[in-house]
């Protein structure tokens, strides 16, 4: 991954997890006409994977993103495509996608091979499998980029989103140094106590 599609992977895991994070006191109607906005957008770029989803018998999959505060419930088949926030302990669905946004992301896009997600144990896929494999058989070869996407939905003001883009880079790459630099004297302490346990162990033999 090159730099820039690491500066927009920081972008967009914070930008969501903000979002969602905002998201959770407020009643789901009041969310709904932003994600029937992205839907749209969607449909509008890709039309034959809509075309491919609405083809699919009437199925919904829970895409749970692990490290966001709230999942998504897809809905699929001939009453259309519709996308809807929920909560990980609602109700259950027909299949469930989950791994951390950046992995479902790149999944979605095309960047990574699913059954090498699923091996190394970053996505977990459960229920129906088939629903998951038609879900991802649809989207495959259509060179889905959402940020790009949404991007061009906003119009004049997605010429915002490069500085926002590198402010959160820094953000990230900022508390991650903190995050280091507090974290190192108790490693350095623990890798201490390890050693002379690890000396006692042997005097002990």
């Amino acid at each position: 991954m090159d730099d820039a599609e690491r500066q927009g992977r920081i972008f967009e895991t914070m930008f969501a997890r903000l979002a969602l994070t905002a998201a959770r006191p407020l009643p789901p109607a009041l969310l709904q006409p932003a994600l029937d906005l992205i839907v749209a957008t969607l449909r509008r770029n890709h039309p034959h994977a809509f075309a491919r989803l609405e083809e699919l018998d009437d199925a919904e999959v829970l895409i749970d993103p692990v490290d966001l505060p709230l999942a998504f419930r897809l809905r699929l088949g001939p009453a259309g495509v519709r996308l809807r926030l929920c909560r990980r302990d609602g109700e259950a669905a027909g299949a469930v996608i989950r791994g951390e946004f950046p992995v479902l992301l790149d999944l979605l896009e095309g960047r990574t091979d699913g059954d090498a997600l699923f091996f190394s144990r970053d996505l977990v896929i459960e229920g129906d499998t088939a629903v998951v494999v038609a879900l991802r058989n649809a989207v495959d070869g259509e060179d889905i980029d959402l940020a790009a996407d949404l991007a061009a939905a906003l119009g004049p003001f997605a010429r915002l989103l490069a500085p926002a883009r590198q402010a959160a880079t820094r953000l990230h790459d900022d508390l991650a140094e903190l995050h280091g630099l507090l974290l190192s004297p108790a490693t350095r302490r623990l890798e201490g106590v390890e050693r002379r346990l690890a000396r006692l162990e042997k005097k002990s033999h």
